[in-house]
């Protein structure tokens, strides 16, 4: 017998990041609502290692990411520090606050650069389910799953001009992409805060739904992805990705490549029996 997310999730190793698989979904909350659910390095290491475990899990054919309180993720929490890193005694030795040239870039790449990276590379359909504030790299986080269902009174805030800071966590790379450079500029620059409605709008938001429908709502699409054919989705969002960035001739080829591999697939086969004999396909994941 299956419990909801709401009953299944417990103590983990993490507490701030929690996890449960349900029916084939993976429930990732993010579980400090004291702080706005804001990414310690620890809670974002978690977040990307729960990320590739959904990649490789059979068991696994959704993920799903949100948030308890009332944000969904504020972004990087700034006044955590990384712990010195095993084998690096230089950073460890080093007087609180030196920065050396160098320290920045490294930190973006190995922290919010990989956690985006992890989102967009997942294997399975993520969705995010954004129940409050997405600030930051919390909105690019959204931003980078593959659909994003969000309540009615969650907002999005591009906060590093706010801040002084130029984007990071890939937010000049995928907001052009999703709304065109015009209006990621518009966000970028004034760092206003979006509705969801208006999000919704812009097609950065698939649904918004009143706040008390929102897991009702992200459940039945999850579910739906879960029951879903696995390694077709999967290739499919490769596809989808990669041809952003790649020329026609690039995308045809990838497009044949990946009706080449997934034919292979028992999914496939399945489907194609069941259309041949009028019937509802049943796929498992195969």
């Amino acid at each position: 017998m299956t419990s909801s997310p709401e009953e299944s999730i417990g103590p983990s190793v993490d507490s701030f990041v929690l996890q449960a698989t349900d029916n084939g979904v993976s429930w990732i909350t993010l579980n400090r609502p004291e702080a706005m659910n804001a990414l310690a390095p620890d809670q974002r290491e978690r977040l990307v290692g729960l990320l590739g475990d959904a990649s490789g899990d059979p068991l696994v054919r959704s993920v799903v990411i949100t948030g308890t309180g009332r944000a969904f993720c504020a972004g990087a929490d700034l006044r955590a520090r990384s712990a010195p890193r095993p084998g690096n005694p230089a950073s460890a030795s080093r007087p609180p606050g030196e920065r050396i040239a160098g320290d920045v870039a490294r930190t973006i790449r190995r922290g919010a650069q990989r956690l985006i990276a992890a989102v967009l590379d997942c294997e399975k359909p993520v969705i995010a389910a954004v129940n409050g504030t997405a600030a930051g790299v919390g909105a690019h986080l959204a931003f980078a799953c593959d659909l994003v269902i969000a309540a009615e009174g969650a907002r999005f805030i591009e906060v590093f001009v706010r801040r002084g800071l130029v984007p990071d966590g890939g937010g000049a790379y995928l907001l052009p992409r999703l709304v065109g450079p015009q209006r990621a500029k518009e966000l970028m620059f004034f760092g206003d805060d979006l509705p969801a409605d208006a999000a919704q709008r812009l097609g950065l938001v698939n649904r918004v739904v009143p706040a008390d429908e929102l897991m009702k709502a992200t459940r039945e699409w999850a579910c739906r992805l879960a029951s879903g054919p696995t390694r077709a989705l999967a290739l499919t969002k490769q596809l989808v990705n990669s041809s952003l960035v790649s020329d026609r001739s690039t995308a045809f080829a990838a497009e044949a490549a990946a009706q080449e591999i997934n034919m292979t697939t028992a999914d496939a086969q399945e489907g194609v029996l069941a259309f041949v004999e009028r019937r509802t396909p049943h796929f498992r994941g195969r």
